[in-house]
């Protein structure tokens, strides 16, 4: 995550618990801002040693029974091992990460859970569960989730504290720009806030500006930094000057020090994406897909294990539903309809029939309340929302998922992308049987254009934070919501 997105979430949440008010505090932590990330994996590396041990210690004592200590250190050491390369590769360590505690508190049981899960597991698998204490690994598993959780409440305390009151200690660094000097204020802020412990400000003039000018004040900075006690040299400018910057850099490396680039302008937007080395060619990913390739076989397979459970648990509703709509009207029992799926994909969605009409095309008209069309046994249907249940086809055929943002007729896709920006959008995942807008009572007509944009709005942020235990969140309150039959006629 970046800094500037960093220091606006710190900012916010600083405001919000009254830390920006009164002086600035003139003793420093001694701990710089850059250290944070291992300062924390080290600390939970100490906490699930220390709760291993405390859970079977304390539990033998209780009991009666001799412990050993080796099984309590090999065991943390395993799960702390795992654990901490989990949380690490998903980038839970980083400061700005750190800050969002509810986040942090849902990645954190979902990645301890299935670390002891996993680790019972190869127990039960190698035979060896007898040697291992039940009643000590389930006060482990409890006490350390505890212990994990308080810890990042009190870091994320502790950042928020840390740099709205400048309490980060850092290396003492020289600061050298090009550009706005206005413009370079608010960037000197942001670094003293984390943790910069600046001693001087340069600000160099365009070449093409004043070649004299530039070279005088180059001659300035070389003379300010040899001999002196400054540790790091920070170079801020648009790399649109980009042979200016280089050959100023070059100048200073006759200096024992280390330089840092801060890039900033448009070019800087490009060096926040992620990037790979093909060969000798560095290859930046401008636009990444909603989900990586492993979330996307996660998805499926619960798409197809949970849609080939729901239609084997309720076939005998289903097929009741069925014989009812053959006996109460003419008309075929399924319903079949056009519409977007994946990347704008058409396809046909299966639906019970609750309609004396087919409508498809270019002119569809959405069910209101008190509908003629709606058949006596469809409006009960719709009700229940048993009518939707034969999408569980179209899971199975992969065209749908069991959660995702809901498909809308051809006919009604063209309407609202006209009025709604990046309405699109929502075609960048698999089209669902259930949302995250349904669950929040967008469910049935959008007879408004605000009805419209608050039901993308909340398909787009479901595509932005998309997880798998998001999708079974979803999917038990969308039993609460069929209950509740909002909206649905």
């Amino acid at each position: 995550m970046n800094s500037s997105k960093l220091n606006v979430r710190v900012m916010e949440s600083a405001g919000e618990n009254g830390l920006l008010r009164g002086p600035l505090p003139i003793r420093k932590w001694p701990i710089s801002f850059r250290a944070v990330a291992m300062i924390v994996l080290g600390c939970d590396v100490a906490i699930i040693l220390i709760s291993c041990i405390l859970s079977g210690v304390g539990y033998h004592f209780i009991e009666g029974q001799p412990a050993d200590l080796s099984q309590f250190v090999g065991s943390a050491a395993i799960v702390s091992a795992l654990f901490c390369s989990a949380m690490k590769i998903r980038g839970l360590y980083d400061p700005a990460e750190l800050l969002d505690l509810k986040e942090q508190i849902r990645q954190t049981s979902l990645v301890w859970v299935s670390v002891l899960l996993f680790l019972t597991g190869v127990m039960f698998s190698l035979k060896v569960g007898r040697e291992f204490s039940r009643g000590a690994n389930i006060s482990f598993a409890i006490v350390g989730f505890v212990l994990l959780i308080a810890h990042r409440s009190l870091w994320r305390y502790l950042l928020v504290r840390g740099v709205a009151e400048q309490k980060f200690s850092g290396r003492q660094t020289v600061l050298i720009t090009t550009g706005d000097p206005n413009a370079d204020k608010s960037f000197i802020g942001n670094l003293v806030k984390h943790g910069f412990q600046l001693r001087h400000h340069f600000s160099l003039p365009h070449i093409v500006q004043s070649p004299q000018h530039r070279n005088q004040a180059i001659s300035e900075v070389l003379g300010y930094l040899r001999g002196s006690d400054i540790q790091e040299v920070v170079v801020s400018g648009d790399l649109s000057n980009w042979p200016e910057i280089r050959d100023f850099v070059s100048r200073l490396r006759v200096l024992p020090v280390p330089v840092t680039l801060i890039p900033i302008g448009a070019a800087s937007e490009l060096l926040k994406q992620p990037y790979n080395v093909i060969g000798d060619a560095v290859c930046i990913e401008l636009h990444r897909g909603p989900l990586s390739a492993f979330e996307r076989w996660i998805k499926r397979a619960f798409d197809l294990v949970g849609a080939a459970g729901i239609i084997l648990l309720l076939s005998p509703l289903l097929t009741i539903a069925a014989l009812a709509i053959k006996l109460e009207s003419r008309g075929p029992i399924l319903f079949r309809q056009k519409r977007c799926g994946f990347n704008g994909q058409p396809f046909r969605i299966f639906k019970f029939r609750t309609m004396s009409v087919m409508e498809d095309g270019d002119l569809v008209y959405q069910a209101e309340r008190s509908d003629d069309r709606v058949t006596l046994l469809g409006r009960w249907l719709r009700g229940t929302s048993i009518d939707e249940l034969p999408q569980l086809l179209n899971v199975i055929e992969g065209t749908m998922s069991l959660v995702g943002p809901r498909p809308h007729a051809v006919a009604h896709d063209s309407a609202f992308d006209k009025l709604v920006s990046n309405y699109a959008f929502r075609q960048h995942v698999k089209p669902g049987l259930t949302g995250w807008a349904q669950v929040h009572g967008f469910r049935g007509p959008t007879p408004t254009l605000e009805a419209i944009e608050r039901r993308v709005n909340y398909d787009l942020w479901y595509i932005d934070n998309w997880s798998f235990t998001l999708d079974v969140v979803i999917l038990f309150r969308t039993i609460i919501e069929v209950l509740r039959s909002r909206n649905a006629y």
